[in-house]
């Protein structure tokens, strides 16, 4: 089977007297250049692209072998614009670098594709002053539905998703009153727990080392209310995204401050790492000498020196319920599961 191949100079249209200029070419290969190329209409490119049982072997092996040669890529939006329906969901997270929201992200991205839908990232970083232009600027772009990261504040951003009419399921938190439908757990939660659990193992004087992220906060603040001491718990706060580096410079002021600390709760994995290598270089036991409790269940929890006892939340069915609530709610409109808790657990290692 041969097949003329379309040379980049090829004009648009051909031109006729008295016909209307034929817009600049973009250099990018279209449909009508694929009809071109196989002798057969538009129409029956588009069914051998969309609907293949509809067109015949012949046609069907022609069209892709034109595909092939070409490199010819569908115009997904222009798709959805003719069948008034956008594939694309868009999902939004703090950082696209945060381990903590990988298994979320690995799990939207199979469970949507196989539903068949386009994902489509965007990093929204921990400042949520920002919320509202950037839900604006979502909402424009008319999206099959959106996924978040925590629970939507601000009541301008509320009415504004509301009066999209655009599914929108929340994510990695909880409130009793969902915009959408939600798949969280309490951060209130984790931090009560956490306490708890130093102290039934004989922590006295604990401390907190956090991210200054809100959901971070409200573990923090709950850590603090559930430690029955008389002492005022130490707390201190680093920048979201944290480091190793935040995690070595806050044990240091820790232990340099009161020196008093049995116990330390790290916001995330990635602090507490620091901290165990501050205090290994101080020649602190842990955890004879001070126990660390992280967040997270990092891949590198485990192997640690010693491994760390974590929290571990299932990002992965956050992900998979997520992306199951949201093809549904598209496809069979409104339904009565809109609040899922999957609830957290305490990882024991050797750390605590």
């Amino acid at each position: 089977m041969s097949l003329v191949r379309i040379h980049p100079d090829l004009p648009d249209a051909e031109t006729k007297p008295g016909a209307r200029r034929a817009r600049r070419s973009t250099g990018r290969v279209t449909l009508s250049d694929l009809a071109a190329l196989t002798g057969v209409t538009k129409v029956t490119v588009s069914r051998a692209l969309n609907t293949p049982e509809l067109v015949s072997s012949e046609t069907l092996e022609r069209v892709r072998e034109a595909v092939r040669q070409t490199g010819y890529t569908p115009d997904l939006i222009a798709g959805s614009l003719a069948s008034n329906r956008s594939r694309l969901i868009v999902a939004l997270i703090p950082n696209m670098a945060g381990g903590v929201f990988q298994e979320t992200v690995a799990a939207l991205t199979a469970e949507l594709a196989q539903a068949g839908y386009q994902l489509l990232f965007g990093q929204s970083g921990y400042d949520e002053s920002h919320e509202d232009a950037l839900l604006d600027a979502i909402i424009g772009r008319r999206p099959a539905g959106i996924v978040l990261t925590g629970v939507v504040h601000s009541e301008y951003a509320r009415q504004k998703l509301r009066a999209s009419g655009i599914p929108v399921v929340e994510t990695w938190d909880l409130t009793r009153v969902p915009l959408d439908m939600l798949v969280g757990f309490s951060h209130e939660g984790v931090g009560t727990e956490a306490a708890r659990y130093l102290h039934a193992r004989g922590a006295r004087r604990p401390a907190v080392i956090a991210p200054g992220d809100r959901r971070a906060q409200a573990r923090t603040r709950a850590f603090v209310d559930a430690f029955a001491t008389d002492r005022e718990v130490p707390v201190v706060s680093v920048d979201s995204p944290a480091t190793i580096g935040d995690g070595r410079r806050a044990l240091a002021q820790l232990l340099d401050g009161s020196g008093q600390v049995d116990a330390v709760f790290c916001g995330a994995d990635i602090l507490a790492l620091g901290a165990l290598i501050e205090a290994r270089s101080r020649n602190i036991v842990v955890p004879r000498q001070l126990k660390m409790l992280g967040y997270g269940d990092q891949s590198f929890a485990k192997d640690t020196d010693p491994p760390l006892t974590t929290i571990r939340i299932d990002g992965t069915r956050i992900g998979k319920l997520a992306a199951n609530m949201l093809v549904k709610k598209i496809e069979s409109g409104p339904f009565k599961r809109r609040r899922v808790d999957v609830g957290f657990e305490i990882v024991e290692r050797m750390s605590a």
